[in-house]
């Protein structure tokens, strides 16, 4: 089976290219701002990381590669915060097509949020699509939920493909599941109790109790959110009660808590040995800023199916 070579940007502790590298394709260099999770990114990686702003990196010494991966920061586009088009974080992804432009690489792949699909009345794809098609490739994209391929959480990402016109890729399909789920209790029922440190134990806000946060041992999680506050509960917490709308309360009999870091690593389908650098802060924004693992290398998988068919 063929290696194929990736380069990564906005790597973050690496979620994506974790996936990718377990599909065959190995990184070999990676950026992110993110001190902490490029220390994190190293206790896996055998990839060169370079930290540091991508805008103040000499592009001459990013090597080429069959790859380049990157979940462009999405603050701009979520859907749980303001939706701008002018948004100075939503023109970042141009760093990543100026390296797409320059190094030409046999295929990109880019994730962000389900809010991208209808920011700006559908302007903002739009524009993204004809950046990269302006490189010379043939752009693809869909929206998936992770919860769809062995991910014990629902979480739904836009994956955006793109394959060199050379190779004339005319075709390329994603399904919308690979037919594997997994439940909260066979991902993370095994665990041991977490420790106090490794869980998040700041006041619930009111934005906290306007809904319910708990899912069951036998569901799928909630979204993973990068901020520690906003992390949901532990499954073996006593169900949250409907007070009024928007207000709900803590169930009684046990003690209700978050999920532990370790948990949502395990949720983000990241190896339970993994260890996180940084605060508690820190390692809960990792984790939720991540891809699921699983889900990345089921695209992987897919895209080294279409590349394989190539005369490359």
């Amino acid at each position: 089976m063929r290696e194929f070579t990736a380069v990564s940007l906005f790597c973050g502790a690496g979620g994506l290219d974790m996936g990718f590298d377990r599909a065959g394709f190995r990184t070999i260099w990676a950026n992110d701002l993110d001190a902490n999770a490029c220390k994190t990114y190293r206790n896996w990686s055998r990839a060169e990381v370079v930290c540091a702003d991508i805008s103040k990196v000499d592009y001459s010494t990013i090597p080429v590669s069959d790859v380049i991966l990157g979940g462009f920061p999405c603050q701009g586009f979520s859907l749980s915060g303001p939706r701008k088009i002018d948004d100075s974080r939503n023109v970042l992804y141009k760093h990543y097509v100026r390296l797409v432009r320059q190094n030409k690489p046999l295929v990109f792949v880019g994730e962000n949020v389900k809010g991208l699909l209808t920011m700006g009345g559908g302007k903002i794809i739009e524009a993204i699509v004809e950046d990269f098609a302006g490189c010379g490739y043939s752009v693809f994209y869909k929206l998936l939920n992770a919860k769809n391929f062995g991910v014990p959480q629902d979480r739904e990402r836009v994956i955006i493909v793109g394959f060199r016109n050379d190779l004339n890729i005319r075709d390329f399909y994603l399904p919308d599941t690979n037919g594997r789920f997994m439940t909260l209790r066979k991902a993370i029922g095994h665990m041991p109790e977490a420790k106090a440190e490794e869980v998040c134990n700041a006041s619930y806000s009111s934005r906290y109790m306007s809904r319910n946060r708990k899912r069951d041992w036998d569901e799928v999680a909630y979204t993973v959110p990068a901020m520690a506050k906003q992390v949901t509960l532990w499954p073996g917490s006593p169900d949250m009660v409907k007070i009024d709308k928007d207000h709900w309360e803590f169930g009684s009999g046990k003690i209700s808590r978050r999920l532990s870091w370790r948990e949502v690593a395990a949720i983000q389908t990241f190896p339970e040995d993994l260890e996180f650098c940084g605060d508690l802060t820190s390692i809960y924004k990792q984790i939720g800023n991540a891809v699921p693992v699983k889900l990345a290398e089921f695209v992987a998988g897919r895209i080294r199916q279409y590349l394989e068919q190539t005369n490359i």
